[in-house]
């Protein structure tokens, strides 16, 4: 048809058509890439450096990154007990690009009056488990107690006499100390610090006799003989720590003071962006040095489905919240 057409038109014709194709480049451009090409991955912290969240991410956000394909940034959000970061990611936009890397601190705030702006159950998907670390009682060297089992007669022995740190009111370390307290109808002084370093610092130098330490943060300090291990909050036994006895097997059954940590993602997080999440850190827990340094570190790797950490966060919610009513406890904030 175009044959008998002047050479101008049929040169002005070829060049609108060059034009329309080359305009509906960007058109095909801009459709969305395939999570997460899109931009970097922000891990939200919502404690200070040098926590366990803190290192736990650091830990594992490099491998996350290889896995993915994409840059893993973590931002420390601390503040009124974790919750201002978790509140930023409660509000994020639900596109996997802003997680958050949580402890079960999350469900103890609640229990303990904490006013939080967001509902843990409405505002978040469960992602994966992390990793779990035991709740280790230590003791000062000088201190006469030797053995769990000297502790638990010394303690009913001396009620109200033996202090204990924690890194602050409410903190799973210092419901370790009541519940034992209860159980054990005795009495330990609950001194409250304003982070773990502390807390342990002045256990270390004899300001305080005891402390519920998690086995991270108190590593280093059996390990040069600065603390003395005497149990493990619990009822199962340390991999890292084996030779320790449990509380379970000092005859406190329904003892249990763990911390785990999980990934969570902003409610309606798309189920494909939650299953390639999974998947990474399933992925990221199997790598054999990855293993090494969490063990190292005092953490035990623990993944698990997206249903299983959901209901893993349903069954904190209500246990810390019978339990901090069975024992009627008021916690100071």
């Amino acid at each position: 048809m175009t044959k008998n057409l002047h050479p101008t038109r049929r040169t002005l014709i070829a060049l609108c058509a060059a034009t329309a194709a080359l305009g509906a480049l960007p058109l095909a451009q801009a459709q969305p890439q395939p999570y997460p090409a899109q931009k970097a991955i922000t891990l939200v912290v919502p404690f200070a450096p040098g926590g366990g969240n803190d290192i736990l991410a650091r830990t594992i956000g490099p491998r996350l990154a290889e896995l993915l394909g994409q840059t893993v940034i973590v931002d420390n959000r601390p503040g009124a007990g974790g919750n201002l970061g978790t509140d930023i990611v409660a509000r994020a936009p639900a596109d996997g690009y802003t997680l958050l890397l949580a402890s079960n601190q999350v469900t103890i705030n609640p229990a303990i009056g904490v006013k939080t702006p967001f509902k843990l159950e409405k505002d978040f998907t469960a992602v994966s488990l992390l990793a779990s670390v035991p709740i280790v009682l230590v003791a000062n060297p000088n201190e006469p107690y030797k053995t769990l089992a000297e502790f638990i007669d010394y303690a009913k022995a001396n009620s109200g006499k033996l202090s204990y740190s924690s890194p602050g009111n409410g903190t799973p370390q210092h419901l370790a100390g009541e519940v034992f307290s209860n159980l054990a109808k005795t009495q330990l002084v609950h001194v409250p610090y304003r982070g773990t370093g502390p807390a342990i610092a002045d256990v270390v130098g004899g300001q305080v006799q005891l402390s519920f330490g998690t086995q991270a943060s108190v590593l280093p300090f059996i390990e040069s003989g600065k603390l003395r291990p005497l149990g493990i909050a619990g009822q199962a036994k340390s991999s890292v720590l084996p030779q320790l006895p449990t509380f379970g097997e000092a005859g406190f059954k329904n003892y249990e003071a763990a911390l785990w940590y999980s990934l969570l993602a902003p409610a309606k997080t798309p189920k494909p962006v939650i299953d390639k999440l999974n998947a990474a850190i399933v992925e990221a827990l199997k790598t054999p040095q990855l293993q090494e340094r969490l063990t190292k570190q005092g953490f035990e790797a623990r993944s698990s489905t997206p249903e299983q950490s959901r209901q893993l966060l349903e069954k904190d919610l209500v246990r810390w919240a019978r339990l901090v009513s069975d024992l009627n406890l008021k916690i100071e904030q």
